[in-house]
């Protein structure tokens, strides 16, 4: 068991790095609030309903945190599947759901960091859990900054020496490098595999890596659930019958109820809401990890590990039935609501358009400065560390007192020296600052107060090396905290580095999002389109079809599917509104617009088309084969050139050598000379038109 236990950790590990590889914080940013509201409200519920289900039975207190945060996983592997299958991935809801597991997905792995906290300690202060949290975002804000530093720009670098195979080593080294760092500063390792994997996927390349990945991640994937399976008592299933079944309802009723307000809550429609609710009704791969740190650490029962796996089969087995249920549930709820009910959940859901004003610019400068607060923050915090815990041990070894004293703070200066101006003076000058200070003077206190804060801040740094390293007190130490911060202000040559590694940092991060636009050219107004009633969808025309060589004329799309073609792609071509006359090609991708049935019944169209292009092939006659044929004197072709044999005419194959009588080498053939007595003939040609060539000769 202890052998299953390490393939099991070794097999988490290779999952959480593939889904950071799929993982974008970029994506997240941009998808909105819609998202983030809905899951954090199902996340919470669903947590109360797994740890109020196992209270019920009278299960321990651990027992039942851990069932809470297994039930509020839903699994993005069987919802994704289930969508392939039944053709959904077009539907408006099948986007937000996917969206609302992404933030699942993060929201998970900060789960596992304070259940791993709480099970170490057993204690549940709100001080350690503030401390704990506030732990995990230092260390994900690092990490993430300075891997997107230097991870990308080190592959760059080293892109010209390494091919596939090395790529594969250098990418599972630094995961498991990051395992091993996260690990020794008190997270589980399956939390470094994630961040070096969500580092990763901010590469350009993030999709070689995934590709090399995936069979690796497969092998150690299926070891971990067969390590699921070892741990299993399958006796235990019997006996805790009763508490499957509870769990099996508390998962339907908590996700189709809660996740519908959570839905609605985040501002969608009654039937998108629950289209989304129905569909997230199952636990799947982090249930088993979750289950798994609790055995591995030790704080939950032998019990809850069946349990989890038996819930898991049921509800993986219902997820497409609940999916296809959700739409009837809703016309059934649509004629028993109150309509004054039905009314105002239709203006909440509507929306209020958005004006453009001082409310927009106080929220963009003060996003702006927290950001930078939050991330240049963390970096002094960690110069600082290095510093202190590092360099100044070898300044204190080989430097004698009180010189070592005033190198190490000189090094702790100048390292966070470009932090520290950015904390103090950046987004100072930005467009919303601006138009705060000019539009009424009422905002200038308000501005300026904030400024004074940022200073603050950075004197507070300061502060801190000269306490801890001259260890100066009174006018001497204010003194000298003045002078540092004026010259760090006033220095030009620290901002034009800070701007150069802000630079570097966005350049990294917004590559492969550059490089992946310039590939798809995807309109910029696709994104916003979700939030509307319709869709942008690309679609590949197979090869074969018989759409083919036609017009989006002749194929009226819009009066036979409901869609709008606004762009065809042909290799590096993109041909915007194409008119009516616009000829389809095979492997022309189209961007099309339509409603949730439109897109439906265009994908199943084409669907359609792409089957009867395969069919096709398969109807198609057999290889080319080549023939060899000896002129003798009874052959018909005797005395006869190739264009007066018909060989190609007639029996549709073709010459493509000629060995002559008394020649050992092979020739190509002249057309105008006759055969002669003796002469090979090598033909080429479809097995039945061969026979049908050679019959003649025989």
């Amino acid at each position: 068991m202890e052998n299953v236990h390490l393939w099991s950790d070794i097999g988490v590990i290779f999952l959480l790095f593939a889904l950071g590889l799929e993982f974008s914080f970029r994506k997240i940013m941009r998808m909105g609030a819609a998202p983030i509201i809905a899951a954090s409200t199902i996340i919470l519920c669903m947590m109360s309903v797994g740890f109020a289900t196992g209270s019920a039975f009278g299960w321990g207190r651990m027992d039942s945190i851990f069932l809470g945060g297994m039930l509020a996983m839903s699994s993005t592997t069987i919802i994704f599947k289930a969508f392939e299958d039944l053709g959904l991935r077009q539907q408006r809801f099948a986007s937000m759901v996917l969206s609302v597991l992404i933030i699942e997905d993060i929201l998970a792995i900060v789960l596992m960091v304070v259940l791993s906290t709480l099970a170490v300690s057993q204690q549940f202060e709100g001080q350690q859990m503030v401390g704990s949290i506030l732990k995990l975002v230092f260390f994900l804000v690092l990490w993430f900054v300075v891997g997107i530093y230097i991870v990308p720009s080190f592959l760059r670098m080293v892109k010209p020496l390494m091919s596939r195979e090395t790529l594969l080593i250098v990418a599972l080294g630094l995961c498991f490098g990051m395992v091993v760092l996260a690990n020794a500063v008190g997270f589980s390792p399956a939390f470094g595999a994630f961040i070096m994997g969500s580092i990763f996927a901010e590469t350009i390349e993030a999709e070689t890596i995934e590709n090399l990945v995936n069979p690796v991640k497969d092998l150690f994937g299926a070891i971990f659930f067969v390590s699921v399976g070892m741990m299993v008592d399958v006796a235990l299933i019997g006996q805790y019958i009763v508490p499957i079944l509870c769990i099996i309802a508390a998962i339907m009723l908590g996700q189709t109820l809660f996740g519908t307000c959570g839905f609605l809550l985040a501002g969608l429609p009654l039937r998108t809401s629950m289209q989304c609710s129905f569909s997230l009704t199952q636990i799947g791969e982090f249930a088993f990890i979750l289950a798994t740190l609790g055995t591995s650490l030790g704080v939950t029962s032998d019990f809850l590990y069946p349990i989890v796996v038996a819930v898991s089969v049921f509800t993986t087995f219902t997820t497409p039935y609940m999916i296809r249920l959700a739409v009837p549930a809703y016309n059934g709820l649509s004629r028993h609501l109150p309509k004054r009910l039905t009314a105002l959940l239709d203006r909440y859901t509507g929306g209020a358009p958005t004006v453009v004003g001082q409310d927009n610019h106080w929220r963009d400068y003060i996003v702006g400065v927290a950001r930078t607060l939050i991330i240049y923050g963390v970096l002094c915090v960690a110069m600082l560390s290095l510093t202190l815990g590092f360099v100044a041990p070898l300044f204190d070894r080989f430097i004698p007192s009180p010189w070592n004293k005033y190198i190490t703070a000189l090094a702790a200066l100048l390292a966070m020296s470009p932090f520290l101006r950015a904390v103090m003076m950046k987004h100072g000058h930005t467009e919303a600052f601006k138009a705060l200070w000019t539009d009424s003077r009422f905002n200038r206190a308000p501005l300026i107060a904030v400024q004074l804060l940022r200073i603050v801040v950075g004197a507070a740094f300061v502060s801190y090396v000269i306490g801890r390293t001259m260890e100066w007190g009174g006018w001497w130490a204010l003194t000298m905290i003045v002078l540092i911060l004026f010259a760090i202000i006033a220095n030009r040559s620290l901002q034009k580095q800070g701007q150069r590694l802000e630079q570097t940092f966005t350049d990294n991060l917004t590559r492969r999002e550059r490089e992946e636009e310039r590939k798809s050219q995807k309109p910029k107004f696709a994104g916003r389109l979700v939030e509307r009633d319709i869709h942008l969808a690309e679609v590949t025309v197979p090869i074969g079809t018989s759409w083919a060589g036609k017009t989006l004329a002749q194929l009226n799309l819009g009066r036979r599917h409901g869609v709008h073609v606004v762009s065809v792609i042909r290799g590096a071509r993109r041909i915007n509104i194409p008119s009516g006359q616009t000829v389809i090609l095979p492997g022309d991708r189209l961007q099309v617009i339509g409603s949730d049935d439109h897109l439906a019944s265009f994908t199943r169209a084409m669907d359609r088309q792409a089957q009867e292009a395969r069919e096709a092939v398969k109807d198609e006659k057999g290889e080319m084969r080549l023939q060899r044929l000896v002129i003798d004197a009874r052959s018909p072709f005797l005395g006869k050139n190739i264009q007066e044999s018909g060989i190609r005419q007639e029996y549709h194959c073709m010459v493509v050598g000629l060995e002559q009588e008394g020649s050992a080498s092979l020739v190509a053939p002249d057309t105008l000379t006759p055969f002669a007595v003796g002469d090979v003939l090598w033909v080429v040609g479809e097995e039945e038109n061969l026979k049908q060539f050679i019959k003649p000769n025989v």
